[in-house]
């Protein structure tokens, strides 16, 4: 038999588990769920050489996208059967199009360049969960839908893709989706080898879990800590650099947007790795030898696996390589497209 110092213990040690429970259960739901304050308009608050276009979206009534251009039908010129294939550039996770800023006129030398703020970052479009209707703005499926959807709205059917993180495995999945309309590749850092953790759908969309979804995202969109750990010498970042990836901040609402996109996300599996192999795009994948992100070693197999594609391995550089090292990246992209262009 139990001693009674034994009882009490016991039914302390289930006191305490009751209280850990409830406290897990009703403790997200004191996270503050007021949206950030802010600008309603993107186009007021947005730098001079941001645009702004409006693509549809089923259950929706379109979604503004904020782009940069260079060149092409996107900045306001006409484009032709013989023009060259479009650059469009896609940034990572927590990051925008103002990621590829120190590369756009370099693009620019090649032909018609578009960079854009995925939904919900930057000053794109923050869909709030009851404001659409059918699929989900924020899952995989819907970034690709989206992508194509700006494609189309500039009539761009050739393009080559570069994406950085989370926007190379995006790049992948659209080349594998439509191949006649992915000429090439430019990956940087493609976050390939998803290693987050996933959760049943049910859970992840629990109201505790969507305050803490929503916690994470104030965390990461007010600290930017992905920005620091994405340099391999953080003393790079300057003034300006953290100005334009915090654009988001400027618009209200913009707390809850990341929040819904974190919330999907957690039961939204990368599974790209597993159709690498089907990728036959001519590629080139770029990494630092500093990446904190996105291992080295991951990018490397990531390359070998891809069916007709060239590494290139840039030292001292971390994972967000065309702000910090965008130099090297020029060169790198530039010897790969001569190579690709036939002699005259």
């Amino acid at each position: 038999m139990l001693s009674s110092l034994s009882w009490l213990l016991l039914r302390l040690l289930l006191l305490l588990l009751v209280l850990v429970v409830l406290a897990l259960a009703i403790g997200p739901l004191f996270i503050n769920p007021n949206p950030a304050p802010g600008a309603a308009s993107a186009p007021s608050v947005a730098p001079p050489e941001s645009r702004f276009v409006t693509i549809p979206f089923a259950g929706t009534d379109g979604l503004s996208l904020h782009y940069l251009a260079r060149g092409g039908p996107a900045d306001g010129a006409e484009g032709g059967s013989r023009a060259p294939p479009t650059f469009v550039l896609l940034h990572g996770f927590t990051f925008n199009a103002f990621t590829w800023n120190r590369l756009l006129d370099f693009f620019g030398l090649y032909g018609p360049v578009l960079a854009y703020d995925q939904i919900p970052y930057g000053l794109s479009a923050k869909p709030l969960p009851g404001t659409w209707q059918g699929e989900n703005p924020y899952s995989k499926r819907a970034a690709l839908e989206q992508l194509f959807a700006l494609l189309d709205e500039f009539g761009i059917e050739r393009a080559i893709l570069v994406g950085n993180s989370s926007g190379g495995t995006l790049a992948l999945e659209a080349a594998l989706a439509q191949p006649q309309r992915i000429e090439g590749l430019i990956l940087l850092a493609p976050w390939v080898n998803s290693k987050r953790p996933l959760l049943p759908a049910w859970l992840a969309s629990l109201p505790q879990m969507r305050r803490v979804a929503l916690l994470l995202g104030r965390w990461l969109g007010v600290n930017s800590p992905l920005l620091d750990r994405s340099y391999a010498d953080p003393s790079r970042i300057d003034a300006e650099r953290r100005e334009l990836s915090g654009l988001h901040r400027l618009m209200a609402g913009w707390d809850l947007a990341w929040g819904a996109l974190l919330t999907r996300s957690l039961y939204d599996p990368v599974e790209i790795s597993k159709h690498l192999s089907e990728v036959t795009q001519p590629a080139l994948v770029i990494t630092g030898t500093d990446d904190a992100i996105v291992p080295v070693a991951d990018t490397r197999a990531a390359a070998e696996t891809l069916p007709n594609a060239e590494l290139v391995t840039l030292p001292g550089c971390g994972h967000v390589v065309q702000e910090e090292c965008p130099e090297q990246v020029a060169a790198a992209i530039r010897d790969w497209l001569d190579a690709r262009t036939p002699a005259p």
